[in-house]
């Protein structure tokens, strides 16, 4: 479902990682090192909002390098920066997503964005909402169409302990047939969430 083959990143002399070559079965993955180990950027390459130094990413078998469009439309992003669009409200995002990926806001996506305790907030625009509140716009998307790979950078941060365990049920559903995988500084939702933690310098 997903597959890193020969990533490097070098950022000016600084080498972030090199080689990095790894099949993701599917399952939930935590990547829990401290800052400057290149969680951040090696996501940012799988997202595709990173261009690699070297190597190449397949997603659902599809090249993120040569078959963008296909690669993305199997897959769900949910960023560190969740403000990239301070005026568009949280019901404007997931319907540009869901228009994106050809899909509906179905009765499970609401039912998500529900138990997370959003739907009071969906159409307040980002610049409105809290980091926490915004963060729940992005995990929301992140159920629709039919991502192969839903991929997460401090999933966690600023949620309530409510959200943060419907979190970690929805990553643990997710993992059963599709890749999960995240950075996080929070052992309670590697833990509930079923994580198996891995350090990016071990994806040789």
């Amino acid at each position: 479902m997903l597959r890193i083959d020969n990533l490097s990143k070098r950022y000016g002399d600084h080498l972030v990682f090199q080689g990095l070559t790894h099949t993701f079965a599917p399952g939930c993955v935590a990547l829990c090192e401290e800052d400057s180990t290149g969680k951040s950027s090696l996501l940012g390459i799988i997202a595709g909002l990173i261009a690699p130094d070297a190597g190449e990413v397949w997603i659902a078998g599809h090249s993120l390098t040569r078959a963008p469009r296909q690669a993305k439309a199997r897959l769900a992003h949910v960023p560190d920066d969740c403000l990239a669009f301070p005026a568009q409200t949280g019901r404007g995002l997931l319907e540009q997503v869901a228009m994106e990926k050809n899909a509906t806001l179905d009765a499970a996506v609401l039912d998500l964005a529900y138990r997370l305790g959003l739907e009071p907030h969906l159409d307040k625009r980002f610049e409105q909402m809290s980091t926490g509140t915004r963060r729940k716009v992005f995990l929301t998307a992140a159920a629709l169409g039919d991502p192969a790979v839903v991929i997460a950078d401090g999933p966690s941060k600023g949620l309530d302990a409510q959200a943060r365990a419907v979190l970690a049920e929805q990553f643990k559903a997710w993992s059963r047939d599709r890749v999960v995988l995240f950075a996080s500084h929070d052992p309670e939702l590697v833990q509930a969430s079923g994580a198996v933690s891995v350090n990016v310098a071990a994806l040789r």
